[in-house]
Order: structure tokens, then sequence, then C-alpha cells
């Protein structure tokens, strides 16, 4: 086999091995980015525990076919660049969405899973709250009613300081 061959497979088996590690696969058209801006967003992606990286449509193609998913195979055209979300579903999405609405970056589609999203659905997961503030949220919410009870028993005993210290600077 051919040397160039050889590196072929290696790359599909790569791609392969970054779709079924990542939870979420977003597809983007890189075209028209300028330097500073690919530069930036590739930092952010690597500071979120996200890859960014261009491909060539076959390889990326050979390693869907490989990983069982064979429906994308017509939306695989142009200059196509693809992000993996490792940590969070929403990390790439969140990253790609706000340079896309600062730049010419266009979200074509992406991967929930072995799931198609398209690019409005891609929009809608990047607008979804971190793990971490949904996880805040929830504890707030399970946090209320005690807070309220512990506030309605404590009604009594404050009442009564409170009168007992209007007799006691009466009386004085």
């Amino acid at each position: 086999m051919s040397k160039n061959l050889e590196i072929k497979k290696q790359q599909v088996q790569d791609v392969q091995s970054k779709i079924e590690r990542a939870k979420s696969v977003v597809l983007v058209d890189y075209r028209g980015i300028n330097v500073a801006d690919a530069t930036e967003m590739r930092n952010k992606m690597r500071d979120a525990g996200c890859e960014y990286h261009v491909y060539k449509n076959r390889i990326f193609k050979l390693a869907l076919n490989n990983c069982g998913i064979h429906d994308f195979d017509d939306k695989l055209e142009g200059t196509l660049a693809v992000a993996f979300s490792f940590n969070s579903e929403i990390d790439a999405a969140k990253i790609l969405k706000e340079f896309a609405d600062k730049t010419s970056l266009t979200i074509k589609f992406g991967l929930l899973g072995k799931n198609y999203v398209d690019d409005a659905g891609i929009k809608a997961l990047a607008s979804l709250p971190s793990k971490d503030v949904l996880m805040a949220k929830l504890m707030g919410m399970l946090n209320a009613p005690i807070t309220q009870l512990c506030s309605v028993m404590n009604g009594p005993v404050r009442g009564l300081t409170i009168a007992l210290n209007a007799v006691a600077t009466k009386n004085n």
C-alpha cells in the first residue's frame, strides 16, 4: 500500500475516534473568516475542551460511514470545518454561534450523538444555559421551600423578641 493511503486511513480512524467520543459535533462553513478571528475561536475552543479542525470532506464522510452514520453524505460539500465538543453538548455550539454572529462563519449542521441536527437546532442548543447554571437554578428551586419554611417558623420567635424588646425599653 502507498504511504499516502496509509496516512488517509489513519486520518479516517482519528476522525472516527473523535466522532465516537464527542458529545456533539458541529460543522461550519468557514469561508471568509480572517486569521485573527480563526485564532481567537480556536483558543476559545481549546479552553472549553473542544477541538476545531478542517478535514477533507471525503475523509470526514468515510469516518461518519465507519461510525454507522450514512445520512449526511449529500450535505458534506464546500469548505467545511468540524468542531468536536467533548465535555458538554453545548460548548462548541455556543462558541461557533458567537463567532457566526460577528463574522462570516456559517453554521451548517451538527450531530448530537448520532442524530442529525440542522442549523436552527444547533443555534437553539447554543442558547441553552450551561450545565452549571442549570444546576444552580435547580438547587435554588429545591432550597426555596426550606428557606420559606424557616422564615415562617422564625416569625413567632421574631415577634416575641420584638415585643419583649419594646417592653424592656418602655420600662427604662
